[in-house]
């Protein structure tokens, strides 16, 4: 049998226990958040910064206990100085979403502590003795509602993970929205289609367009060629130099673009690819090669070679084992690694600049850097250019999900 004392102390409500942990990450955000303040100099909010974490500090170590009305009442008490910090907080800051969120650290576990501390489980729990069968139904409530909390709390990180990552692209459709060409943006309007025409109606960037299509394809397409047999040569066949080979790949790796910047000239300038699509699509093919037959070695590799035995014994030929057997079920990674050398010719800046001199040959990289300049930046138009060069990589992004979801159905069926 269970003892008594053992039951009570099992049982504290999910309100006070879901409180704690989300106070102690509330006093950890505003620490760093005083940093803000200071930075901006409002030395007045930073002492209310300062203030709000000790008196959470406080709340922490004053959460009700069972039979304690006086720890409740205390941390009634410091709850609700929480939340008049947080509200002087914020009506003495500016009216933004960054502001609106820094006092949401003061304001809203101030609250919450008022609502969860005097609600009528935590408040029967923290003044008086309870029974076991009280208990016994808090135990049962706290396992119906600890879920509730969790995924309430998980969603308020994710969310909070999601907004760091549209910032950047939310103050990007600002700026290219706004008039003028305030980096700044003008969040809340007015708005304007202005830098997206002259863009659109720019022969330079549909130039740039056509040069960067035209790069990053080829490059793909070559990468492939060389890249697929590649790849199944290393998984399959033993061959003298293989491991030498291999290790090779790899080192070329370690050493950063920058190294081979002067002697890619030096042979570019030699067969006269400077200035050329040629010249940019065999650079790149070389500079991803090497990722590209590694990743595919290791898809190769997964493939069972009994299938191929089993090919090979209904009459095929090695090359029709390949095309028809291996590479049907090796999709999948074809469709990753078709992707990494897209983006990588398509966002590559170096050696685009380096090997172009003419901007009839820019690529988009390139092009996009050149409008902004020591003597003027046309951030709103380059804002506006920078939006239309992501959308062909996002739809690339979402046509290659859906593929390699159905890739790997198929080859799942297949095999």
């Amino acid at each position: 049998m269970i003892s008594e004392s053992t039951v009570r102390k099992w049982y504290t409500p999910v309100e006070v226990s879901t409180l704690q942990r989300w106070l102690l990450v509330s006093f950890v955000v505003n620490i760093v958040l005083l940093a803000v303040d200071l930075l901006r100099g409002s030395q007045s909010n930073a002492m209310l910064g300062v203030l709000g974490a000790v008196v959470i500090g406080a709340l922490l170590t004053s959460l009700p206990e069972e039979a304690n009305p006086s720890r409740r009442n205390t941390a009634l008490v410091l709850g609700g100085v929480l939340l008049l910090i947080g509200l002087i907080r914020l009506l003495s800051s500016p009216v933004t979403g960054f502001d609106l969120w820094m006092q949401g650290w003061l304001v809203g576990p101030g609250a919450l502590t008022l609502l969860w501390v005097s609600s009528r489980p935590v408040s029967a729990w923290s003044t008086r003795r309870m029974s076991l069968e009280a208990i016994e139904f808090g135990l049962a409530r706290n396992q119906r509602r600890e879920h509730r909390f969790r995924s309430v709390g998980a969603h308020l990180v994710l969310l909070h993970f999601v907004a760091l990552t549209l910032l950047p692209l939310v103050w990007i459709l600002d700026i290219a929205l706004s008039p003028g060409n305030a980096l700044g943006g003008n969040l809340g309007g007015p708005y304007t289609g202005e830098h997206f025409s002259n863009m659109l109606g720019s022969d330079a960037f549909w130039t740039w367009m056509r040069n960067s299509l035209i790069v990053s394809i080829g490059t793909t397409l070559m990468g492939l060629a060389v890249a697929i047999p590649a790849g199944y040569a290393f998984s399959r066949y033993k061959f003298k130099g293989r491991e030498v080979s291999m290790f090779a790949f790899l080192l070329v790796q370690m050493f950063p673009g920058i190294i081979i910047l002067v002697p890619y000239f030096l042979v570019m300038k030699t067969f006269g690819l400077l200035n050329s699509h040629l010249g940019l699509i065999l650079a790149y093919c070389v500079t991803a090669l090497p990722l590209c037959v590694w990743m595919l070695k290791g898809f190769f590799d997964t493939v069972p070679r009994e299938l191929e035995e089993a090919a090979l014994l209904d009459g095929c030929t090695q090359f029709q084992v390949f095309t028809k057997v291996v590479l049907p079920l090796s999709l999948p990674a074809v469709a990753v690694t078709a992707l990494f050398s897209f983006l990588a010719a398509w966002n590559e800046f170096l050696l685009a600049l380096t090997f172009n001199t003419s901007n009839d040959m820019y690529t988009l990289p390139v092009g996009l850097a050149s409008m902004i300049s020591s003597t003027g930046q046309a951030w709103g138009d380059f804002a506006a250019a920078s939006l239309l060069v992501s959308l062909p990589v996002a739809l690339l992004f979402l046509f290659f999900q859906r593929f390699l979801i159905e890739g790997l159905s198929a080859g799942g069926v297949k095999g």
